[in-house]
């Protein structure tokens, strides 16, 4: 009996199980390989790619809220989110492009009007992201109308405190504290101008029965919203790194 050509994309897996089809892309016009049902972002990392980012952080769900990942994608009439975004065989993936530049640092511009962004009296000065990214993509200044909401610091936990007037919405503490530490202290109320991140029924932070009060929101924040006490001016500096390992972890225990 004749046996079909050997396909290696096709060949069967160790553990039994048949390996996901390989797909060939170009991204910035280097060629490329994926696994079905990578996305866009996961694909351009493993290619040492960069594709700026503040919501998504490796460890965690992904949400695809903050929109600076967008990319340009041959054939499409819109831009697209590249954490959100599955990758096809023989897309065409432009990361880099004065059209994404603006996009970007106007997305920068509208997180910076929004609330109160003042770096020199932020205790993350010098570690947060929202800053970073100002740097790296140029933002000089900021053509927006400031919005300056009232918001208000929650400094009722006995180790960490909450200022509203530096979140940027991202929910990272929200996912962290949800698929990591399985808490879900978190949660969100409001919308638009007026939307925030609240601890249980919007209770005190100091008075919420479910926090454990391990700390992963307050590593996870890329700003100076959630920050431990004590910290003086550019002295929070945030740990993220443990989130792959936990989440690992946390998938043989259960």
């Amino acid at each position: 009996m004749a046996h079909p050509p050997f396909d290696p994309r096709h060949a069967a897996h160790p553990t039994g199980s048949r390996p996901a089809p390989i797909l060939t892309l170009k991204i910035d016009g280097q060629d490329v390989g994926a696994r079905s049902g990578d996305t866009i972002l996961t694909v351009a990392r493993e290619n040492d790619i960069h594709i700026p980012t503040l919501c998504h952080l490796e460890g965690l769900s992904t949400l695809g809220a903050c929109r600076l990942c967008l990319v340009e994608v041959a054939g499409a009439n819109r831009l697209l989110p590249a954490c959100v975004t599955a990758v096809r065989e023989g897309m065409a993936v432009t990361t880099r492009s004065e059209r994404l530049q603006t996009y970007r640092r106007k997305l920068l511009e509208l997180f910076f009007s929004e609330r109160n962004h003042v770096c020199a009296v932020c205790v993350s000065n010098g570690h947060c992201e929202l800053q970073d990214l100002a740097d790296t993509l140029g933002m000089t200044h900021v053509r927006y109308d400031y919005l300056y909401p009232p918001a208000a610091i929650d400094a009722s936990h006995p180790r960490f405190s909450v200022d509203h007037n530096r979140c940027i919405l991202c929910l990272r503490c929200l996912r962290a504290c949800e698929e990591i530490e399985g808490a879900h202290t978190w949660d969100v109320m409001g919308r638009g101008i007026d939307c925030r991140v609240i601890t249980d029924l919007n209770q005190p932070w100091g008075e919420s029965e479910s926090c454990t009060g391990c700390g992963k929101c307050v590593q996870v924040c890329p700003t100076g919203a959630l920050t431990e006490k004590g910290r003086a001016v550019a002295e929070m500096v945030k740990n993220k790194e443990f989130l792959p390992y936990l989440r690992i972890m946390r998938r043989r225990t259960f």
